[in-house]
């Protein structure tokens, strides 16, 4: 079994014989499943009628819990966006009746964002969509693979975290 990684690695052996070019395999293949899920990952989220931001601003504020509001700056940590980016994504979701934008008790200067009820329903239907397309795409792995798949990220992950 081949992979199109696998075609670049022969290209650049019969090119570079001189390189050892190894790292672009397990590095290649991130990268593009990384193509392969994002795309698919979006067009689920629009055909639940958002695009991959507003459903992580939405998941964000739902998985905060009760009240599930946030400052617009702990959401913008979550999202590691621009504060210009997640005003317009805040924006339309505001304007679909998916969150408001209120004041906050504790610092009259400060506004939070909440979670409307439709808001709430509408993240709660579109994760459970989400979380069954996620299975779906994982479903090509046997369990114990995929185990220790998520071993081997979770412990690279947290070395470069905390490089």
């Amino acid at each position: 079994m081949t992979d199109h990684v696998d075609t670049i690695l022969a290209q650049w052996r019969r090119e570079r014989p001189d390189v050892d070019a190894s790292p672009v395999g397990p590095l290649g293949r991130i990268s593009r499943l990384a193509q392969y899920l994002g795309q698919n990952i979006a067009a689920h989220h629009r055909s639940l009628g958002l695009n991959s931001g507003e459903f992580d601003v939405l998941a964000t504020l739902r998985r905060s819990g009760a009240p599930y509001r946030l400052t617009p700056t702990a959401l913008l940590q979550s999202a590691l966006l621009s504060s210009g980016a997640m005003t317009n994504r805040l924006n339309r979701l505001e304007q679909a009746g998916h969150i408001r934008r209120i004041p906050d008790p504790q610092d009259r200067r400060s506004l939070l964002v909440e979670l409307t009820e439709q808001g709430q329903e509408l993240i709660d239907r579109a994760f459970e969509a989400h979380i069954e397309n996620e299975r779906q795409l994982l479903q090509q792995l046997p369990p114990q693979q995929l185990q220790q798949l998520d071993d081997i990220l979770r412990q690279w992950l947290t070395r470069l975290e905390n490089e």
